[in-house]
């Protein structure tokens, strides 16, 4: 992908001259959610999975995966850039959004089997997968034990074991800001719109621990992969995201400028344009 990684490098010095210089400090809520073009639910290990669909119903399907806490509206500012190429299916992981949650505890490994029941639903063989924060962990749990059903992943803001979080991240005012954000939106779509706290304690008991992803995992992924995230990042450390891309073969790195965990909010332009980038580099074969 030697002329992805040329394109992407071009991108983000356009991102840096032409956005304003802080626009990494500042957070932002995404574009809306357009109207899907349908929308559904999948009951599966004691949930049911809420998923919308968009664009173009032939194009190559890619799903959406959002970050923790969240929901489908973290993607407002990429579906309407991406939904006249291709499919889009945007998950809310369970306990999230729209979904619905039972006593189980979280974790990456159940989350993927999620939306590989939705998957099965829609009778999708492969997806591809843009995946933000816990999103993007989910992305890299399927790549290991799932890469017969992935064509490609684009992660942004993802980690592969807990010593890539930040110890400050917790402290962080933008991240602050998100988790408000992520209260007021839980309050809004929620069938439990008053259960933000114990679904919240089940998300940070979560962060505790996973994901646990050792190296040679890493090693053995062969599904085309970006890891991508802000060189501001709040949340993880850019060692960690830089060791993440040497360790999974053939992977390529994007640094975006001026952005930071929230960049796909704060550089939309520069996101989708690497997205639709990889996007096109893909086979569905």
């Amino acid at each position: 992908m030697k002329h992805l990684k040329f394109g992407l490098t071009l991108l983000v010095s356009l991102c840096f001259l032409s956005a304003p210089l802080w626009a990494w400090r500042s957070l932002s809520a995404p574009f809306a959610l357009p109207e899907s073009a349908s929308s559904g639910e999948v009951e599966t290990e004691g949930a049911r999975i809420h998923y919308m669909t968009f664009g173009d119903a032939e194009g190559l399907p890619v799903l959406l995966l959002h970050g923790g806490l969240g929901a489908a509206e973290d993607f407002g500012s990429q579906i309407p850039a991406l939904s006249g190429q291709y499919r889009l299916i945007a998950i809310d992981s369970r306990g999230h959004g729209r979904s619905t949650d039972d006593d189980q505890p979280y974790s990456y490994t159940l989350m993927a089997r999620d939306v590989l029941a939705v998957m099965d639903a829609l009778s999708l063989d492969k997806a591809a997968i843009v995946g933000w924060s816990d999103g993007g962990n989910i992305g890299l749990e399927l790549a290991i034990t799932a890469p017969e059903r992935l064509i490609g992943v684009f992660a942004i803001g993802a980690n592969y074991d807990v010593s890539g979080v930040k110890p400050s991240a917790g402290g962080d005012g933008l991240v602050g800001q998100y988790v408000g954000y992520a209260v007021a939106q839980y309050g809004a779509i929620s069938p439990t719109p008053g259960s933000f706290g114990p679904f919240s304690e089940k998300v940070f008991a979560m962060w505790g621990s996973q994901p646990s992803f050792s190296e040679d995992q890493l090693r053995g992924i062969a599904t085309p992969f970006i890891v991508a995230a802000g060189i501001y990042e709040e949340a993880i450390d850019e060692a960690h995201t830089r060791r993440m891309a040497d360790l999974i073969p053939n992977a390529e790195l994007l640094l975006i400028e001026n952005a930071s965990h929230f960049v796909q909010w704060q550089q939309p332009e520069v996101v989708n344009a690497a997205i639709l980038d990889f996007l096109g580099s893909l086979s569905a074969d």
